[in-house]
C-alpha cells in the first residue's frame, strides 16, 4: 500500500481545533494531502500545524472561522478555486449538542446555533465546494453524523433533529451527483472521547470510550475509496469489526 495515499490532494476539515476533526485533519497529511483546517480558535489551529509539521514537514493552512456564520465559507471557496482549481476532500466534522433537555425547554439560542452548525453549514458548504469537488478527478465528501437520527432518545432533540436534517439534504446531494466522480459518504463514528459526549455523559470515565484517533485511519480510507455508490452510510464501529476494510 502506497505510504502516501493521498499525496498532492487537498483536503478541507471543518472543526479541526479538536476531537475527530482535529485527528482527521492530522490523519489526512500524513497521508499526504493538504489539509485547510477550519475552526473557531487561532491558537488551537497553530496548536494542529505544529502538530502536522513535525508529523509531515509541511504545513497547513489555517481558517478561522465560526460556522454559526457561516457565510464566510462562500468566500473561501472562491480563495480555494484561485489557489488550487479543485477540492478533492471535505470533512465536516464540526458540530454542536444543542443541549441535553426536554425538547419544549430547549434554549432558542442553543437552537439556533445547532441548526446553523449542524445543518446550515452543511448546505453552504454543498453549495460553495461542490463546483470545486467536481473539478477533482475524485471528489469525497464525508459528513459526521450520529445513531441518534436512527435512535432518537429523549432529551437529544436539537441534536438529533438537526443532524436528520443534514443526514436528508447529503443523500438528496448524492442523488445528484450519480453521474459524477464526486461521492458523499456519512460516517457515524459511534461513541468517541470528544468534548461534546463529555457534554452528554458528564458522569463517564472517558478511559471507557473510544480514542478520536482510530477513527483517521477510516477516513483516510473513506477519501480514498471507490465506493461504488452515489452515497454510502458507515458505522465506525462496523468498519472496525470488519478488521479496518469497506
Amino acid at each position: 500500500m502506497d505510504s502516501l495515499p493521498l499525496k498532492d490532494r487537498v483536503a478541507l476539515v471543518t472543526g479541526a481545533t479538536r476531537g475527530i476533526g482535529y485527528q482527521a485533519a492530522l490523519g489526512l497529511a500524513r497521508a499526504g494531502a493538504h489539509v485547510i483546517a477550519l475552526g473557531r480558535t487561532q491558537g488551537a489551529l497553530e496548536a494542529l500545524d505544529d502538530e502536522i509539521f513535525a508529523a509531515t514537514g509541511q504545513h497547513a493552512t489555517l481558517v478561522p472561522i465560526d460556522l454559526k456564520q457561516p457565510e464566510g465559507l462562500d468566500p473561501l471557496g472562491a480563495h480555494i478555486f484561485e489557489r488550487w482549481g479543485r477540492l478533492d476532500i471535505m470533512v465536516h466534522s464540526a458540530a454542536v449538542l444543542g443541549g441535553i433537555t426536554p425538547t419544549g425547554h430547549i434554549d432558542l439560542k442553543r437552537w439556533d446555533e445547532a441548526v446553523a452548525v449542524n445543518l446550515t453549514a452543511s448546505w453552504r458548504l454543498i453549495r460553495s465546494f461542490e463546483p470545486l469537488l467536481r473539478a477533482s478527478e475524485a471528489g469525497r465528501a464525508i459528513f459526521l453524523t450520529t445513531g441518534r437520527v436512527q435512535r432518537p432518545k429523549a432529551f437529544w432533540g436539537a441534536y438529533a433533529a438537526t443532524k436528520a436534517g443534514m443526514e436528508a439534504l447529503v443523500r438528496c446531494w448524492a442523488d445528484e451527483l450519480e453521474s459524477t466522480s464526486v461521492r458523499a459518504v456519512l460516517l457515524d463514528p459511534n461513541s468517541m472521547r470528544t468534548k461534546m459526549r463529555a457534554e452528554a455523559y458528564p458522569g463517564e470515565d472517558p478511559a471507557t470510550v473510544t480514542d478520536p484517533a482510530e477513527i483517521a485511519p477510516l477516513i483516510v480510507q473513506l477519501a480514498q475509496a471507490d465506493l461504488g455508490q452515489p452515497t454510502a452510510a458507515v458505522v465506525f464501529s462496523d468498519w472496525k469489526a470488519a478488521g479496518g476494510q469497506l
